[in-house]
């Protein structure tokens, strides 16, 4: 079973010469993780493949990862941040999976609306063949809606919700209170959802029994080969073997061949990150 982690960040100090933007947030921890740091951790843990989003601490770019995918092509590859505001960002999307180890977008919507349904971003990215995970921060239900139009208007268009849509700092009930949003886009083919994060939105201890139910609506809504085992390591307040023990060993209700799609080989093929 290829074990694949849906998102990680990897990070350099801000220096002189790669600076921060002067406006960021704080980073996940004050000592950069680098891709050494991120490939030892799954080295021990047995985690095979990893997909690198660059955080936004560090603004848009994709240096960092890019150079960690090169070198290692068979473990990382990067779904990258593009700042769709820019004055070439519409031309770049063409190309955008030409560049060696990258898969597609990684988009955060936290103070901007999602692009309308008929935006260049989408058709673009449709036509180009760029898959994009969506990150929402705040209007949610409404931003939700958008995402769902563009996967209506855009049916060739592979969107990923990017941890559930959970908003950052809540747990527990209040962290599913508005589940059911993202539930509905399970309907269409073109929506898959990375289950990432999840040990973040519980007060519960491991083996994060407050979570399962929710896990099973996720997996009966969309099902294995739409739901994608993550961690956003850096971010864990458990063990990275934990994170996987608790889809391994812990769910019981999870078949082998459901833990086989959703611990990697449903990530892999939706974002065209080629099995050996």
């Amino acid at each position: 079973m290829v074990i694949a982690d849906a998102q990680v960040h990897i990070w350099a100090a801000s220096t002189p010469a790669r600076p921060w933007p002067a406006k960021h947030n704080a980073p996940d921890r004050e000592v950069p993780f680098s891709k050494d740091d991120l490939l030892r951790d799954m080295d021990a843990t047995s985690v095979h493949r990893a997909v690198i989003v660059p955080p936004s601490w560090e603004g848009e770019r994709n240096d960092l990862g890019l150079q960690a995918a090169s070198l290692h092509p068979d473990r990382l590859a990067v779904m990258g941040r593009l700042d769709i505001n820019a004055t070439d960002a519409r031309s770049r999307i063409a190309t955008w999976r030409e560049q060696p180890g990258m898969l597609g977008l990684r988009l955060t919507f936290r103070s901007q609306a999602v692009p309308a349904s008929d935006n260049w971003l989408w058709v673009e990215a449709e036509t180009a063949g760029v898959p994009i995970m969506v990150g929402i921060y705040g209007a949610y239900a409404a931003q939700m809606r958008a995402v769902e139009q563009a996967a209506l208007r855009h049916p060739a268009l592979k969107l990923v919700i990017c941890h559930l849509g959970i908003q950052t700092g809540k747990q527990d009930n209040e962290a599913f209170a508005d589940l059911d949003n993202v539930l509905t886009l399970a309907k269409l083919s073109n929506v898959a959802v990375n289950a990432t994060s999840l040990p973040s939105y519980t007060t519960d201890s491991y083996p994060y029994s407050r979570l399962h139910p929710h896990i099973r609506r996720i997996y009966d809504a969309f099902g294995p080969k739409r739901m994608f085992w993550g961690t956003d390591r850096t971010r864990l307040r458990c063990s990275y073997r934990q994170a996987v023990t608790m889809f391994t060993e812990e769910i019981p209700w999870l078949s082998a061949d459901d833990k086989v799609w959703i611990m990697g080989r449903g990530l892999c093929e939706w974002l065209g990150w080629e099995l050996l």
